[in-house]
């Protein structure tokens, strides 16, 4: 159980200009490197704008210009050492829409994988997006990440299917404003016992600011409230006594407890057990 990653998760100002948004994130990158992070969330949409908030349409996208971004934000991570995680629309070939997606990009600077939006809004199935199809694990020292986006925090099957997975932990990035997103968050952290980053647009932070979130449901850290980009760090420190009933003891117990077996080999044959209507 030993180990521990020190990572960030950024809170970045979106723009409608993927060039803004390129320099904004690449900007955290630096800081995050500075302070001594192997990985960095980015929020949804950082690179490309969000549907809505940012883009009206797809024709306003530049994408040639938002693929160079993001190759410059690779090679800068490549550079630095360092993890990136990094929200973005992805497009596709016409006439598809694009999936709303999290790339991840390795120390080495490669683009190690994406994760497409699965559980997408009816806005954004019916509207704006692709949706994806698989979930995203990647490791990263010895922790294996999960991937998930937004309104995905209100189905705690996509967190309990990265607990089944081994994951220790599920970037969850975001474009809201809903503190209910923050509740959900810290009760799946809770329920599952997996840390959860939850990376907000600067411009959303004062109700839900982006925060780390540890297995046992406690918030670590958040980023400020005042609208303003920035970096909450945290450490994932599996050797942390606060989190040894989480991950020693709960875990192993929910998985053992949710195939059912011990309940099975328990049961009892009692006419007071089946009979439900008397006292």
């Amino acid at each position: 159980m030993a180990g521990a990653l020190r990572i960030a998760i950024a809170q970045s100002r979106i723009d409608r200009d993927v060039r803004a948004n390129g320099r904004e994130i690449r900007g955290l990158v630096r800081r995050a490197a500075a302070g001594g992070a192997r990985l960095v969330q980015f929020p949804e949409g950082a690179a490309s704008g969000y549907c809505k908030s940012e883009i009206a349409s797809w024709d306003e996208v530049d994408w040639p210009a938002l693929r160079e971004e993001l190759e410059e934000t690779a090679a800068l991570a490549g550079s630095l050492g360092l993890w990136v995680v990094l929200g973005s629309a992805h497009p596709l070939t016409a006439p598809h829409r694009p999936h709303n997606s999290l790339y991840v990009i390795a120390d080495t600077g490669a683009l190690v994988g994406r994760y497409d939006k699965r559980r997408c809004s009816h806005s954004e199935v019916s509207d704006w997006f692709a949706p994806g199809e698989a979930p995203l694990t990647f490791a990263v020292d010895g922790f294996t990440f999960g991937c998930a986006l937004c309104i995905e925090t209100v189905f705690p099957e996509v967190f309990s299917e990265y607990e089944t997975l081994g994951a220790d932990a599920v970037l969850v990035s975001s474009y809201s404003r809903d503190p209910i997103y923050g509740v959900l968050a810290r009760a799946h952290a809770a329920s599952t016992c997996l840390w959860i980053g939850l990376a907000i647009p600067a411009q959303c932070s004062q109700p839900l600011p982006s925060s780390l979130i540890a297995p046992n449901g406690v918030v670590l850290g958040e980023a400020g409230r005042d609208g303003e980009s920035g970096l909450v760090f945290g450490t994932l420190d599996r050797g942390e006594p606060a989190f040894a009933v989480a991950l020693e003891k709960a875990r192993p117990w929910r998985r053992t407890a949710r195939l059912g077996d011990i309940y099975e080999s328990r049961r009892v044959d009692d006419p007071r057990s089946h009979d439900r209507f008397g006292f």
